[in-house]
């Protein structure tokens, strides 16, 4: 290990005890995606953390969600403010760090509190996804603005609040902040071995709406155009695409609709999940989609219309990723660590952050599992760890130690 630049590192020894409970006291705020009085108090605290470090923070607003209501139309939903930071904008060094406040688990989940399972696994709501990510993150920077290297490199902090539901509201934010930086660093779970999540997959998320006309079911069947059983053939039509480009998968999530059974029904909609590897697929799975939901429309003699896009380009493995990858790696060796990392049909802010262009490694959190279910847990013992890690990698890439992932000419050996 180079001593000039790992021993900085010793303001993280036996910070285990602070970091567990500062992640406790976030976890113990419900900031569901939804609940937006709870992700303003999950703000607001982390305001006050991130204030503890030099450079300004400031709250920026998002755009609102928008998403197909119960009624087949558009809508717009409010979503939480985001944080951002920034500090030595002009260094020649640029990386941005970007996280999310929100969890899947809503005010009235009945998985609120945490609970330790055994000396290094805690249960708890936003542990590993990705609470204990925002306190790797922090102390990161806290050890990194403490050191000689700190003049030698610009970084902003963006943490948004709608990751759990796409980022729709924090996109441009996210993608605007990707332009001013060489490289990212985000700080989602890795797996509780410690491997990464390398290639991503990208993903859409869409809704076929089919309205056809209302009758008695009894009296009038023959005049009723009957939008559940469109619905059906459409969602049989469309899950058939899964495999029809390599690696690409069509999930049908939710068919929406109906009522009384003596009423022909007027309105449906398929709710489905796209998966795609390649950027090309996402033109095709979009045309097939198109002329089955019009195919079906004239086939029951109603309307239809896909509505949604994709939000999450793929993440490819490119030269530049690599490089940063092996970088990673070997500062892990000289903390004892082993980096390994693949690919996943997983998607995440570090799917956007990588189409401005620039190398990405998403998964610098905990070690964890079980994410989005209540039996989620961190790894305590992995919050000093992982924060060592980004705090030495960034500390090697602004003394130069290791070349800026984002420059040209950066390849992997």
């Amino acid at each position: 290990m180079t001593k000039s630049v790992a021993s900085e590192l010793v303001f993280l020894d036996g910070k285990r005890s602070e970091m567990t409970e500062l992640v406790r006291r976030w976890c113990a705020i419900n900031s569901g995606s939804r609940n937006l009085d709870g992700v303003r108090a999950m703000k607001d605290a982390l305001i006050a953390a991130f204030s503890q470090l030099p450079g300004e923070v400031e709250t920026l607003r998002a755009d609102p969600h928008r998403v197909v209501n119960s009624a087949g139309e558009i809508e717009e939903m409010a979503v939480g403010d985001m944080v951002r930071m920034v500090h030595n904008a002009q260094a020649p060094v640029r990386v941005l760090l970007a996280g999310h406040m929100d969890t899947v688990f809503p005010a009235d989940h009945p998985f609120q509190n945490d609970r330790l399972l055994d000396d290094d696994t805690m249960n708890a709501p936003g542990g590993a996804d990705m609470k204990g990510g925002l306190a790797v993150m922090l102390y990161a920077l806290k050890t990194l603005t403490q050191t000689k290297w700190a003049d030698q490199i610009a970084f902003e902090v963006l943490i948004n609040a709608d990751e759990e539901i796409g980022s729709h509201g924090s996109a441009g934010a996210l993608r605007a902040a990707a332009e001013r930086a060489h490289f990212a660093c985000v700080f989602e779970p890795a797996l509780a071995d410690g491997t990464l999540a390398g290639a991503r997959k990208g993903s859409g998320n869409f809704t076929g709406v089919f309205k056809g006309k209302s009758a008695h079911a009894g009296r009038e069947h023959h005049l009723g155009r009957n939008a559940i059983v469109a619905a059906g053939d459409f969602a049989a039509s469309i899950s058939k695409l899964t495999g029809g480009r390599d690696q690409l998968t069509v999930n049908v999530g939710s068919i929406d609709g109906g009522g009384p059974v003596n009423v022909v029904p007027d309105l449906a909609m398929v709710r489905f999940n796209v998966r795609i590897e390649q950027p090309d697929d996402a033109s095709w799975i979009l045309g097939k989609a198109k002329a089955i939901v019009a195919q079906t429309a004239s086939d029951h003699d109603l309307s239809g219309e896909l509505m949604g896009d994709f939000t999450r380009p793929p993440k490819p493995m490119t030269p530049k990723l690599k490089a940063f990858f092996e970088a990673l790696r070997a500062v892990g060796a000289e903390l004892g660590l082993g980096v390994q990392w693949q690919p996943t049909g997983g998607c995440c802010d570090g799917n956007n952050i990588a189409a401005a262009g620039i190398p990405v490694i998403d998964t610098l959190g905990v070690r964890g599992g079980s994410i989005h279910s209540a039996d989620e847990y961190v790894r305590l013992d992995s919050l000093e760890e992982r924060a060592k890690l980004t705090a030495l990698l960034l500390m090697k890439i602004a003394s130069g130690e290791i070349p800026n992932p984002g420059l040209d000419g950066v390849e992997a050996s």
